[in-house]
């Protein structure tokens, strides 16, 4: 059984390596390929002809004449290197030269002319060769003896060939034999890897054997016969682990991996009655500094981001399972980490440290650290024991890393999410609640934000810190580094803000608190002088960049929590929309782009707060007095406030803001009489009821007035905002029509009283007048506006003049109640048809007047359904004279038109002659 899962581990092993060397064997057939181009090129006469020169010179040794050669080839003038020479030094600068076979074959072409070129099979076969003899083997082989001294260990406990100690001494001998024969093979030759091997370093390979077997040694000394105790057993793994990450600055990182692995797992491996957590992070640090050190000298990033992931891992796992928790030891390793990634591993670099991007190793402590610090905050055993003040410690030294080196941004991501987090309760997967009366934020019945004073002035020293320290690093990279820059000025807005936010939510009065206004009015100070600093610095000076418009944008923030925390719900909506004026006006003086987007922003806001309610007050507290109430200046003061921003980023800045902001100014502007009307129509009450037909009516118009008003604004400062949304009101009311007053709120449908005035009732109100505005806006949109659009209102204001008369026909005949369940009369069935006639000749007439070809249509339709009705309906319901008449009525009519047509065309033809 033992062996089969050996050998089942050993196939996989060697499954896994093959896979791994096909993407290396492709690249060696292309590298070969662009050789023999190079050779069939002209290359093949200065290469060849260097190497014996070159071997004379150099002890023979086909490697160093083949580097000679490479140098004199390095000589010859670009304009005499064929393309596909420059595309094989491209492609191989960083690589080894070829195994030893490819030399043997190159020297004899100095002698003679070239030959041609190998077939592909033979380069193929180099190319197996090449893998079967330098990296599977070798791979293969470091399995081998690693396998080897566990059979052999396993044999002789089989065998009871030797005692436990004499077996263990083996096995060390053994590792160590392995160690040192790897040592001495790389110091006999095997420095430098050949070409496509540097996956399969003998020496490396050896080492990492021996290590293995040392490991195992130890551990079966301590956790199998006992031998050792925990103290010694746990100094001897973790000495075995450092040295082999320190073996690998002659080996490779796959070597300080594995050491780094067999470090990191010695604690857990090792079991103590009376743990330390000191002696546990002590040891980390050790292994964490050492790591660090290795990796700085060769730029082992990902050793280092292992390293930092092992540490923290240890940190949270102390952290979580732990009672009662050293926070001494917890402060301790966390300032260890941050001390390495600052002056040992990005040390590196300090010097010629790049303008921009940054250190990704770095996410890893930064994660971790922060991870410790917000335990301190929201975790109930630390809470309770004061632990908030050394959280909040580690934030600060997370910052003033990120500041000491410029590429460890992500602590300042980090560092600045775990504020967020801390002072929001923001914490998934746990589900957040509200105690007013107790004063703060729960999780799970577990105040996260405790109301106390520590937390209120820990929540002012680091809004502080993050404001002072984000715009000087902010306006220090502003022209070097704007990314950098901006992520700085960002979190010094979102910090500030999100901790005012939650001490205001916690401790202050949700309704009017003019203490936490104060402090957001100091905000807004602070971010816009924070912006305008930081513009001096860029590059042009004042340009408007992404950290100054994060600077901005935070001060506009704070001016809207601000008005929340000073005024009531009225006033707050009301000096919100006034406030857009500022910043238009703001572009007078600065061409910074941001400041039009906060009188959008200024403008959302308003339209979030009128969504959320829509009577500006209050239901309870909004007057039924009809016109002069808070829906005037709550509506009417931001419409007015959005046009004049609206009319001065026109002469500034231009651009989509504008655009915006006229669109918020016809909306509110049309909201404000809708408004108005509404509460008027209703006594005073705003409610979600259905709207009548007269109100309905009401809107209609107001859609089609705003259409021609947009028309007529737009002749005079052309825009595509009233350009669309003119025709957006335009088709509104058409939907209106169609929608609501010919179907849903249909007093033919509905049987709702029409009123008992004679002319002036709800068929003249929902019918006639708009009817008369909609054919109005036809005319004045002819040839300002698509003829699609013309056309479809002038049909509307046909179709509602035909309603118009025949309901009036109907209310006529009826009177107040018209419900299409009361019936027809003869009579009535006759006037239909004149009437409709009569229409239609009078849609003729107009349409020949205005020169309408809608209108021309529209009258042959209604004169259609005249003779349809009067042939299919007529005929059978009517009787005696009506029928008679009937039929008169139509023939009459259809003569006198196919006469008038007659003379039209008649006189066009003469015209036209």
């Amino acid at each position: 059984m033992f062996e089969s899962l050996i050998g089942l581990v050993a196939i996989i092993a060697l499954f896994v390596i093959v896979s791994r060397q096909q993407s290396r064997i492709g690249l060696i057939e292309r590298e070969l390929g662009a050789l023999r181009s190079l050779v069939n090129s002209g290359v093949r006469t200065t290469l060849p002809e260097a190497i014996p020169a070159a071997q004379a010179s150099d002890g023979d040794r086909p490697e160093n004449a083949l580097a000679a050669a490479a140098l004199d080839a390095a000589s010859i003038p670009d304009s005499e290197v064929p393309p596909q020479a420059a595309a094989l030094e491209a492609g191989t600068t960083a690589e080894a030269v070829p195994g030893p076979w490819t030399v043997k074959e190159a020297v004899p072409a100095a002698s003679g002319p070239a030959e041609p070129p190998a077939p592909a099979k033979a380069a193929r076969r180099s190319d197996v060769e090449t893998a079967l003899g330098t990296r599977w083997a070798v791979w293969v082989g470091g399995i081998a003896l690693a396998l080897g001294g566990l059979f052999l260990i396993r044999y002789t406990i089989e065998a009871g060939i030797f005692g436990p100690g004499v077996r263990l001494i083996m096995a060390v001998i053994f590792g160590l034999l392995l160690v040192a024969g790897g040592e001495f093979i790389r110091r006999t030759g095997l420095k430098v890897p050949v070409q496509g091997t540097a996956g399969a370093y003998i020496p490396a390979i050896l080492t990492a054997a021996g290590a293995f077997i040392l490991f195992g040694t130890v551990y079966a000394a301590y956790g199998v016969y006992g031998f050792i105790g925990p103290a010694f057993a746990f100094v001897l793994l973790g000495a075995i682990g450092i040295a082999t990450i320190g073996a690998a600055l002659v080996h490779g990182q796959s070597l300080a991996g594995i050491g780094l692995l067999g470090a990191i797992v010695t604690p857990m491996l090792v079991s103590s009655q009376a743990p330390s957590p000191w002696a546990l992070f002590g040891y980390l640090a050790i292994v964490l500094a050492a790591t660090g050190a290795i990796a700085r000298l060769r730029g082992w990033a990902l050793l280092m981001a292992a390293a930092f992931a092992g540490t923290g891992i240890w940190t949270i796992l102390y952290m979580t399972d732990s009672p009662g928790a050293n926070l001494s030891a917890i402060l301790f390793i966390d300032t260890v980490t941050l001390a390495v990634l600052a002056f040992i591993w990005l040390g590196r670099n300090a010097e010629t440290e790049p303008l921009a991007g940054f250190d990704w190793p770095s996410v890893v402590p930064a994660s971790f650290v922060s991870l410790s610090a917000l335990a301190l905050f929201v975790d109930p055993e630390f809470a309770t024991a004061g632990d908030a003040l050394p959280g909040a410690v580690l934030i600060v030294f997370l910052v003033l890393v990120a500041l000491y080196r410029t590429r460890a941004i992500p602590l300042l991501y980090a560092a600045g999410l775990a504020t967020v987090m801390i002072y929001l309760g923001i914490i998934p997967p746990t589900a957040v609640a509200s105690d007013f009366p107790g004063g703060s934020l729960n999780v799970n019945g577990v105040a996260v934000v405790t109301a106390d004073t520590l937390t209120f002035r820990i929540g002012i020293v680091l809004a502080l810190f993050f404001i002072v320290s984000g715009f000087r690093a902010a306006r220090k990279s502003a022209a070097s580094a704007p990314v950098r820059a901006a992520s700085w000025a960002a979190w010094s807005v979102i910090v500030p803000l999100v901790i005012l936010f939650s001490l205001w939510f916690t401790f202050g009065n949700l309704d009017r608190d003019f203490g936490y206004a104060f402090g957001a009015a100091l905000l807004v100070v602070a971010f816009a002088a924070g912006g305008e600093w930081i513009a001096g610095r860029e590059t042009p000076p004042r340009k408007g960049g992404a950290a100054v418009s994060f600077a901005l944008g935070g001060a506009a923030v704070a001016a809207l929590l601000m008005l929340h925390m000073a005024f009531g719900s009225g006033m707050t909506t009301i000096m919100i929309g006034a406030s857009a004026i500022v910043p238009a006006l703001a572009t007078r003086w600065r061409g910074y782009p941001v400041l039009g987007w906060i009188s959008v922003g200024a403008a959302i806001a308003v339209l979030c707060r009128v969504v959320f309610d829509p009577t500006i007050v209050g239901a309870e507290f909004l007057s039924t007095t009809p016109v002069f109430n808070w829906l005037l200046p709550g509506y009417g003061v931001p419409a007015l406030a959005f046009g004049f921003a609206a009319w001065q980023l026109a002469r500034t800045t231009n651009g989509r803001p504008r655009l915006a902001m006229e669109a918020a100014a016809a909306l509110f502007a049309l909201l404000t009489i809708a408004m108005l009307v509404r509460h008027a129509m209703h006594g005073g009450v705003i409610g979600s009821g259905a709207p009548s037909l007269a109100e309905q009516a009401i809107y209609t118009l107001i859609a089609l007035g705003a259409g021609a008003i947009l028309i007529a604004i737009d002749r005079r400062q052309p825009s595509s905002v009233l350009r669309y949304g003119s025709m957006a009101a335009g088709a509104a009311s058409v939907l209106f029509i169609v929608g609501q007053h010919f179907a849903t709120l249909n007093p033919l449908f509905t049987d709702e009283s029409t009123g008992r005035i004679p002319v002036f009732n709800l068929l003249f109100l929902a019918y006639l007048l708009p009817a008369i505005a909609a054919g109005g806006l036809a005319l004045y949109a002819r040839d300002k506006r698509p003829r699609w659009y013309a056309a479809m209102l002038a049909l509307a204001a046909a179709l509602l003049a035909f309603a118009y008369a025949t309901l009036s026909v109907r209310r006529f005949l009826k009177g107040e109640f018209i419900g299409y369940w009361s019936g027809l009369g003869q009579v009535e069935t006759y006037t239909y048809s004149a009437l409709w006639l009569v229409m239609g000749v009078a849609l003729l007439t107009a349409g020949v007047w205005l020169k309408s070809q809608v209108l021309r249509i529209a009258s042959a339709a209604l004169i259609s359904v005249a003779v349809l009705k009067v042939f299919l309906f007529d005929m059978s319901e009517l009787e005696g004279v009506l029928r008679a008449l009937s039929f008169i009525g139509l023939g009459a009519v259809l003569i006198g038109i196919g006469l008038f047509y007659q003379r039209l065309l008649t006189r066009a033809a003469k015209e036209n002659a």
